[in-house]
């Protein structure tokens, strides 16, 4: 496979590698951490001169779109980036308020975002949706948490992408560079349920079946229900624990009292 890269038929120029590789990374194509290929093998690709390729990869490394290592290749920046600063983003972590709003707001794009997929996904996004699918059963089948979290990602980027819509695509991956990061445990929370897996494998299953079938009321339906279940899922699970940590901290403070009762009964009355 050569890659997504095509022959310059107009000019041989840097701009015109700049152009098409920076199409790449605003369409999708390319993203974060990816490696581009050896510059011999880019210039045969593009079909432009060695020396040609290395201006257009100068000008793309100051628009800070690529980065190149001394000897370890040249890859695509963290495009995606921080989303909050640091102190908003460990904030964020510490309140329910805010994991409540984030599952509000991936309800909205997901919906619009399913919907889309369903009106404009091709035939290439429907066989990429379902190996994703198949990945994500064969980790559920061997019990791997991790393979089966990062498919979940994949999925709904996959979905974002089906959309055909590089805004809504890109704000989808900022979102999910939160989940990434572990900023929310909602998904811990789901995964202590024990039907929850299954649960969530057939709702992602009832997405990626009303996308194919091209029904986007019922693409939307399915992605909000998904986040519906998410999040009364976790609140519920979340205030199970918290009674569970009152019960046994009730539990614990009354032992010490009847002990304090059972050592002042044996020495007896004060005087």
């Amino acid at each position: 496979m050569s890659g997504p890269f095509t022959q310059i038929d107009h000019g041989r120029t840097a701009d015109e590698a700049v152009r098409q590789i920076e199409m790449l990374l605003l369409e999708g194509v390319l993203v974060s951490g990816d490696q581009l290929p050896s510059e011999r093998d880019l210039a045969e690709q593009l079909d432009i001169s060695r020396p040609v390729l290395r201006e257009a990869l100068k000008v793309l490394e100051e628009r800070q779109l690529i980065v190149a290592h001394h000897g370890g290749g040249t890859y695509v920046a963290d495009l995606v980036g921080q989303i909050f600063s640091p102190q908003l983003t460990e904030l964020i972590a510490r309140h329910d308020m805010a994991t409540r709003d984030y599952l509000e707001f991936r309800r909205m794009l997901e919906g619009e975002a399913a919907e889309l997929a369903a009106l404009r996904a091709t035939n290439a996004d429907h066989v990429r949706l379902e190996t994703i699918l198949e990945r994500m059963a064969s980790a559920r089948a061997s019990g791997d948490f991790v393979a089966e979290a990062e498919s979940d990602i994949e999925l709904h980027n996959a979905i974002g992408e089906a959309a055909h819509n590089i805004i809504l695509m890109h704000t989808l991956r900022s979102c999910y560079r939160l989940l990434s990061l572990g900023i929310f445990n909602h998904r811990k929370l789901l995964f202590d349920q024990p039907d929850a897996r299954e649960r969530l494998f057939h709702q992602h299953h009832a997405i990626v079946a009303a996308i194919r079938s091209g029904d986007g009321p019922a693409a939307r339906k399915a992605a909000e229900d998904h986040i519906d279940y998410v999040a009364q899922t976790a609140a519920e699970t979340a205030l199970a624990r918290e009674r569970e940590r009152l019960a046994l901290l009730r539990a614990a403070q009354s032992n010490i009292r009847n002990n304090s009762r059972t050592v002042t009964s044996r020495k007896g009355p004060r005087p």
